[in-house]
């Protein structure tokens, strides 16, 4: 007879009795009616595991729907390995490189021999036939373990050079990789059980490619719409193309040239890159200003973009144009606490763009562009309310206004501006290395790494709190900053193409600080794997300017 075994089910809050080695699917068979949904994966111990898991020691186990936040990036990576063998089932000897989300999607192109092919519209509707006669079937993503040289043979009958060259710099013993069928492929994190699970898709035209459509976020039931990202894709096609000329598209690349002791010839150039970037910016915000405009400039980004550091060497740069800048921070003009508007569960929401006392703003911009002076206000965090200290502000010819803040793209926020008068620009660290041909390091992971670092060491936040907040974080951004994108004068995209090697060992010692029992514990273990991947690269070599510096000290700049 089977040892038996309890587990505790949180979905119903009790413990089950269970047969040693079960599977996650044989458990939740036995529950689903009291669950009320099909579970794309669950959560073991607080981490994400396969529902084919088998369970041989007592677990608390999380049956995870598909539209929570794990389920949405377990949905993905499934979608990718179906669009994968969908390539290979109608166009042999053809790659799919699954390059980065934008655009509501997540944007692909077809390689053979190296060069792009153009899907025409039939070579789309054969891969989504496929695709959707494989979801049909229900086959299972099969995951299985081999010897690195092994699953290193099978991925170069693949043509996944990518994956090869990965897994040379990694020297890991093992590999795990998954079956589809006869496709063979690898991915960094919990695929669904079957294709059955994810029946919602669609593939769209973009560009020299197309963009692979998961559900939509308000209906899940269909896929989503494609939106207009014109000045995103151009960001991300110029870091791709600068990728490309340095050789280090993917980890790796990027490995390999820091095995090669190439570090700090990447770091010099990518921080050339950024200088380069940020003087053009200043260039035309300097032009502007002697036609008649950029009067105001006005800086935006989500969490942990860099925007302070891009502020302050923006503004170094604009005094090379002979432009002095005044800084004014947004920060000041809050309402009072009690005045603060609420979000849907109750609590004040400080990322609203009315927590800022958008009329007394206003009215200090327009007497500053017409000359007049102003008394600044000041906001004491600790009061709650905003005090006088009697800073008082004048332009004089060749100022310019420099402000930093989440709302700056947002025409609400300056209404009685004229649009010429200001210069808007947006930063984001938009991610363009990638893992491999069919994995990428989402901008929002790269952004919650640098917070999650900056965080623990200069304000005292452990990495539990950090991801507990991120989810409210996130929020306020898709309310807030990003459906403003598209009214940027300029994009900066500030991420620098070593960081994440830089960032590495200081995230994986936080990281491991996150306890087991802590529902956190999961991201946290996501987030070390991803670093994991990395060679490390020291900090030595990073100047004291680098945007990067704002998360792991030793910047000259004063934050």
């Amino acid at each position: 007879m089977s040892d038996q075994l309890k587990i505790f089910c949180k979905n119903i809050q009790r413990y089950e009795d269970i047969e040693a080695g079960e599977t996650l699917t044989e458990i939740f068979s036995r529950l689903a009616d009291q669950i009320g949904f099909t579970p794309i994966c669950a959560m073991v111990n607080n981490k994400a595991e396969n529902m084919n898991y088998k369970v041989f020691s007592p677990k608390q186990v999380e049956f995870t729907a598909p539209t929570s936040a794990v389920g949405r990036g377990v949905y993905t990576r499934s979608l990718c390995m179906l669009l994968f063998s969908g390539v290979r089932n109608t166009m042999p000897g053809v790659n799919v490189m699954m390059e980065h989300s934008i655009a509501g999607g997540l944007y692909c192109q077809l390689y053979s021999d190296g060069k792009v092919v153009l899907p025409t519209p039939d070579d789309l509707g054969m891969i989504e036939a496929s695709m959707r006669e494989t979801v049909e079937k229900d086959m299972p993503f099969n995951n299985k373990e081999r010897l690195t040289k092994d699953v290193k043979k099978l991925f170069e009958d693949e043509g996944l050079t990518d994956k090869v060259l990965l897994l040379d710099t990694l020297h890991d013993i093992y590999t795990v990789y998954t079956k589809l069928g006869e496709t063979a492929d690898s991915y960094y994190g919990t695929l669904a059980p079957s294709t059955g699970h994810i029946k919602v898709f669609a593939l769209s035209p973009y560009k020299d490619g197309f963009l692979l459509l998961g559900p939509d976020k308000a209906d899940a039931s269909k896929p989503a719409k494609p939106i207009k990202q014109e000045k995103m894709y151009l960001a991300f096609k110029e870091y791709l193309a600068f990728n490309n000329v340095i050789g280090v598209r993917n980890v790796g690349e990027l490995n390999r040239a820091v095995l090669d002791g190439k570090s700090s010839d990447l770091i010099n150039v990518a921080e050339a890159l950024h200088d380069k970037k940020i003087s053009a910016i200043a260039d035309d915000i300097a032009a502007r200003y002697r036609d008649g405009g950029a009067r105001v400039v006005l800086v935006a980004g989500p969490s942990s973009s860099g925007k302070t550091t891009t502020t302050k060497r923006l503004s170094t740069y604009l005094m090379t144009n002979l432009l002095k800048p005044v800084m004014i921070s947004l920060d000041n003009y809050f309402v009072d606490r009690d005045a603060t508007p609420l979000d849907d569960n109750g609590e004040r929401d400080y990322e609203h763009l009315h927590a800022l006392d958008l009329d007394l703003f206003n009215q200090h911009l327009t007497a500053l562009l017409n000359g007049e002076e102003v008394e600044l206000p000041y906001y004491s965090f600790e009061l709650g309310k905003r005090i006088a200290k009697g800073e008082r502000v004048r332009l004089k010819d060749g100022d310019v206004l420099l402000m930093e803040g989440i709302h700056g793209l947002n025409p609400d926020l300056t209404p009685s501006i004229a649009d010429e008068q200001k210069y808007r620009v947006y930063v984001s660290a938009l991610t363009t290395l990638s893992i491999d041909a069919h994995s990428w390091i989402s901008t929002s992971d790269n952004r919650l790494l640098r917070r999650i670092i900056r965080d623990y060491k200069y304000r005292g936040t452990s990495a539990v709190d950090t991801l507990r907040r991120w989810a409210s974080v996130r929020r306020g951004e898709e309310k807030w900053i990003f459906p403003f994108q598209e009214n940027a004068d300029s994009t900066f995209n500030s991420s620098l193409i070593f960081e994440l090697g830089v960032m590495r060992d200081f995230g994986i010692e936080i990281l491991r600080r996150v306890p087991n029992d802590c529902e956190e514990y999961g991201e946290a273990y996501r987030l070390r794997k991803i670093l994991e991947l990395f060679q490390p690269i020291g900090d030595k070599h990073i100047p004291p300017t680098s945007l990067l510096r704002e998360f792991l000290g030793g910047s000259s700049f004063h934050y």
